[in-house]
């Protein structure tokens, strides 16, 4: 039996979400059919964790065995002929049996896209949230350094750890970082993992914080309160990226289509019939 590494990247618009689920259209399911109609065999996709409806990945990491060895480049491309659009594998890599796309992680990065002004780009409408009231930027950094060190936000997770005495609400942010781009900024999240909607109602506090609408000193009070229902709305699903995902001890792969090209163009020169990339790995699958 051989273990695989994928890394993969999709646009979350039309989606429930990356995990399979009743009554809706996700990443992971569509993308086990496509394998198993190119692979002949039955597959199971693990992911390094699930993304919800209309939250982006430009590095989602999974996993999966079985039986035959596989042709990189045959299988990248036959698999990526069976996707939607929105939907790509950019690359695949033998991985040692005991490396888990979930289990094994130490750490992820999020951004999250957030558009400012009177009006946002028609093309940005997808990927960003737009935020028309003026955003105090001095006081959305300030906001942001309360996130960041080892904390219980229980606060900041929705119903799956809500009245959950047993499951472990603490975690590490190691950076909320404010980067300004053109027709607003962008908010990024780097820690050792994030709980259930974690991210997208931090950033909900931020905004309130930024626009006027609650104050900087509040934040410990939330902290404190461990009751999702003392927080505001969490920011839409369409402005979250998925960027990064941490192994320990392993090699990194590509982390865009670009780069992805490039290391394919390089096997096809050196051996125009195969595509090997069986070294042992160490660092990070997916890195931005």
């Amino acid at each position: 039996m051989k273990k695989y590494a994928l890394l993969i990247s999709y646009d979350g618009s039309a989606y429930g979400g990356w995990q399979i689920q009743p009554n809706t259209t996700t990443v992971q399911e569509l993308l086990q059919k496509a394998m198993e109609t190119a692979l002949r065999v039955p597959v199971h996709v693990q992911g390094s964790g699930r993304t919800d409806a209309g939250v982006h990945a430009k590095a989602q990491t999974a996993h999966f065995s079985v039986e035959e060895e596989i042709e990189p480049i045959q299988f990248l491309k036959r698999v990526n002929g069976l996707l939607p659009y929105d939907i790509r594998v950019l690359t695949i890599k033998e991985v040692p049996q005991e490396f888990h796309a979930c289990y094994s992680t130490v750490g992820k990065i999020y951004h999250y896209h957030v558009a400012t002004g009177i009006t946002q780009s028609p093309f940005l409408r997808h990927y960003s949230w737009h935020v028309r009231r003026p955003v105090n930027m001095d006081l959305l950094r300030e906001a942001a350094q309360c996130f960041v060190g080892t904390h219980d936000f229980k606060s900041f997770a929705n119903s799956a750890y809500e009245g959950s005495a047993s499951r472990d609400s603490v975690r590490t942010i190691y950076r909320v970082d404010v980067i300004e781009e053109e027709g607003g900024f962008r908010l990024e999240f780097e820690g050792n993992g994030f709980l259930y909607k974690m991210v997208r109602n931090i950033t909900g506090v931020l905004i309130e914080v930024a626009t006027g609408k609650r104050r900087v000193e509040e934040i410990p009070a939330l902290f404190a309160a461990r009751d999702r229902r003392k927080l505001g709305i969490a920011a839409p699903a369409k402005g979250l990226f998925l960027i990064q995902v941490k192994y320990p001890a392993l090699e990194d792969l590509p982390c865009s289509r670009s780069e992805a090209c490039q290391v394919q163009e390089k096997y096809r020169d050196r051996d125009k019939q195969s595509w090997s990339l069986t070294r042992p790995l160490h660092g990070s699958l997916a890195k931005l």
